[in-house]
């Protein structure tokens, strides 16, 4: 992968991370969802070909910035899923606790 193929790549992971982050704050979770697959597969090319390009000045600059814009998208996606992940896990939970509850106390049909 040369450098102008990298800053593509990159350009087009800032692009799906700010799909990405309007899914999440329009609670579009399948959404989000197909654009983290889309991300991941693209970041992984860019993992499959781990020697990068020796960029110029300019060109660095500006692999930087789109990584800084990346990672301030993360931030904000982040903010808007984990309190949800969170109540969705306590969701789970209290219905697991439930269910060996009823469980436990289930009256015995053969005694």
């Amino acid at each position: 992968m040369n450098s102008t193929q990298a800053l593509i790549t990159y350009d087009a992971i800032l692009a799906i991370t700010g799909e990405m982050l309007s899914a999440a704050q329009n609670n579009q979770w399948n959404q989000l969802i197909l654009l983290e697959q889309e991300c991941r597969k693209l970041t992984e090319m860019l993992v499959m070909h781990d020697q990068e390009p020796i960029l110029d000045k300019e060109l660095l600059q500006k692999k930087v910035k789109i990584i800084t814009q990346i990672l301030a998208d993360d931030v904000k996606i982040r903010a808007i899923t984990e309190p949800w992940m969170i109540k969705l896990q306590d969701m789970l939970n209290t219905n697991g606790r439930t269910r060996n509850l009823q469980q436990a106390y289930q009256p015995i049909d053969n005694l």
